[in-house]
């Protein structure tokens, strides 16, 4: 059957969220100054990513909400008790750097561009609508989508099948009619493979390593995929 819809996920496959946050974190580090224990910024960006992955999985487990994540980062990162608003605080200082860095990767609208017209779009995020939407929208792409469905809202994350199905819902399309592209192998790719779609690993850092999933690394290949130029289940297919 052909493929009618790409689902996108968003941080790190069309806007560059390692990048901005990055940034942001050392440029926020660069007022606030080193916190204790860490001997370098080095060390502490890369702390920050540790730890924010970390309470990103436990909100994809239901662990906790989207604000208790943010907060439980920055206690984490800090080290010591915060109350919730000292918490809150200090992430929006955060946030006013890492907004300032916002961009999308230099690949995402040419490939948005070749594929309009020929398949419909959605977004599939494990963030909140408030959040990714208003993203999309400051970042000039939000209009590119038909529909922009998160976990936080729908109460399941990638990588359940739910989360999947209710992007495909959206659209009024069956799973095989989907494609979802992220560049997680696991929460994004094998995922919708899971789940009944067709899942492309998007594989910026070509990791490789994973002849179980059709990978690209870069969006320049991606309408190519789609056509039919490559078979999809190809181990390992570009690069």
């Amino acid at each position: 059957m052909p493929i009618r819809a790409v689902i996108w996920d968003i941080d790190d496959t069309i806007f560059d969220y390692t990048g901005a946050d990055r940034t942001g974190m050392r440029k926020h580090l660069a007022s606030e100054g080193l916190p204790g224990g860490y001997a370098s910024v080095e060390q502490a960006l890369e702390a920050w990513r540790a730890i924010t992955d970390v309470q990103w999985a436990r909100l994809a487990a239901g662990e906790t909400d989207f604000q208790g994540q943010r907060r439980e980062r920055v206690r984490a990162f800090l080290g010591r008790p915060l109350t919730d608003a000292e918490a809150d605080e200090w992430f929006g200082r955060h946030v006013v750097h890492y907004e300032a860095a916002w961009a999308l990767f230099p690949d995402a609208v040419p490939a948005l561009d070749l594929l309009a017209g020929r398949y419909r779009h959605a977004v599939l995020s494990n963030s909140s609508i408030i959040n990714q939407d208003r993203k999309l929208r400051t970042l000039g792409v939000r209009d590119r989508f038909e529909a922009v469905v998160c976990a936080v809202e729908l109460g399941v994350s990638k990588p359940e099948a739910g989360a999947f199905h209710a992007a495909c819902d959206t659209l009024g399309l069956a799973p095989q009619d989907a494609v979802y592209v992220g560049d997680h192998p696991d929460i994004d790719a094998r995922g919708a493979v899971a789940a009944g779609l067709k899942g492309v690993w998007l594989d910026r850092d070509g990791r490789g390593g994973r002849p179980d999933l059709v990978r690209i690394t870069g969006l320049d290949q991606l309408p190519g995929l789609l056509a039919g130029n490559t078979r999809f289940g190809a181990s390992d297919t570009f690069g």
